[in-house]
């Protein structure tokens, strides 16, 4: 059967690995340098960049799209020592070199996007526009909150834990994603390395998202689906010189795969303005 003409614009999803500070750095890439500038993709932990490779197929038909699993997620090597938001930054920046980019676009899911954030501030002639899926504006009641609900389980309790949490990750968190298949398989990347999978969500607590903003002169445009961040991303828009909030009611995750057109479109809309 021959594929439809939207099927055959989709560019190839494909990967590769570079040299990073931490041994091997993992990353998918699709399209090449088009009419556009490229697009850094940077994943929520614990997961990995496989999250993004629907939304790659459709944005690298204009632009070379590259999303990468950070040190320790994925098929990425860890660090020797737990990172902050500062330390995956300053990696996300050597890939960016190492790719041969002069600038770049980024958008960024959860801790991802505070990585995006971090990246303008150590190199703002680097990033030209930022996308950030949600913000942790969090009270410090709050954040302690986050710590506790996301506390390292030695590895003999996690099958356990697992079995316990798929129901409700299928059925209510990820529960946007139309793919049974990758509903299962995003699961299981948020499952993997235990002995460092924690060190994302810790890095992402630790990180002052507000004074990063508020500091910011770059072009910024939140997303807000109603996901477990939802309630907290709207204060965001208070900080940004230079960005809004959109909100996406009714989308929680899982939309990058279930409105991946609408997705690209609000994308593109945002991006390829001058």
């Amino acid at each position: 059967m021959a594929p439809s003409a939207g099927q055959a614009s989709r560019a190839v999803v494909s990967r590769a690995y570079s040299k990073s500070r931490h041994g091997q750095l993992h990353y998918r890439v699709a399209g090449s340098h088009g009419s556009q500038g490229p697009l850094l993709l940077l994943h929520p932990s614990p997961l990995s960049g496989y999250v993004y490779e629907n939304l790659m197929a459709d944005m690298a038909r204009d632009r070379l799209v590259v999303a990468p699993d950070t040190p320790g997620y994925g098929m990425s090597d860890p660090p020797s020592s737990p990172p902050e938001i500062a330390d995956y930054a300053a990696i996300m920046l050597d890939l960016v070199t190492d790719l041969g980019f002069g600038m770049v676009d980024v958008m960024g899911y959860h801790t991802g996007s505070l990585t995006a954030v971090e990246m303008s501030r150590q190199s703002p002639n680097v990033v030209r526009k930022i996308v950030m899926i949600s913000a942790t504006c969090f009270t410090p009641e709050e954040t302690q909150a986050f710590r506790d609900e996301y506390v390292h389980k030695p590895i003999d309790e996690r099958p356990k834990a697992m079995a316990q949490r798929w129901p409700t990750f299928k059925n209510e968190f990820w529960r946007m994603e139309k793919s049974a298949h990758r509903q299962f398989n995003i699961f299981l990347d948020g499952q993997r390395n235990p002995d460092w999978s924690h060190w994302g969500h810790d890095a992402a607590f630790n990180y002052n998202i507000e004074a990063a903003l508020r500091d910011s002169n770059h072009p910024i445009l939140i997303l807000n689906p109603e996901d477990d961040l939802w309630q907290y991303t709207p204060r965001a828009a208070k900080l940004l010189k230079n960005g809004r909030v959109h909100d996406l009611q009714g989308w929680t995750h899982g939309f990058l795969d279930a409105e991946t057109v609408k997705v690209a479109g609000l994308l593109r809309g945002f991006l390829d303005q001058q």
